[in-house]
């Protein structure tokens, strides 16, 4: 059986449909903001106290809106399923890379196909973007 992770992700677009991706340190693979859980944490808790390690911005639980929970291969653990909460949230201010981040980016779907970006973003985040 192959080993799963259990993560939170932030499915952040702009004004203009570009979704917010990031890349950790020592990969190549571009996905989603957030990680995974503290223990007792909820989801949505997860995911605001990721945003705020990794980007440096405050969204506050009550601001993240739940879209679901998906289940796709993980982008940089060869041979492990991912298991995701994604929600919907909005960031006004500037993201910095922080922790273990090494680049964040907004980034236009139709980059995806010379961009290397994680299966959650391909096979279940384009379908939830906001038509533009």
């Amino acid at each position: 059986m192959r080993p799963v992770i259990h993560v939170s992700a932030a499915l952040v677009v702009d004004d203009v449909g570009r979704l917010l991706v990031v890349r950790k340190r020592g990969t190549s693979v571009h996905m989603q903001p957030g990680g995974k859980p503290e223990p007792g944490e909820t989801p949505a808790e997860t995911l605001s106290r990721e945003l705020l390690e990794e980007l440096g911005v405050h969204v506050p639980v009550a601001a993240l809106e739940s879209l679901g929970r998906f289940t796709t291969a993980a982008a940089n653990e060869p041979a492990t399923t991912l298991v995701a909460d994604v929600f919907r949230a909005v960031i006004t201010e500037p993201c910095v890379a922080a922790a273990e981040i090494d680049d964040v980016r907004w980034m236009h779907p139709v980059e995806f196909a010379t961009t290397p970006v994680a299966p959650l973003i391909t096979e279940h985040m384009l379908a939830l973007l906001p038509p533009h």
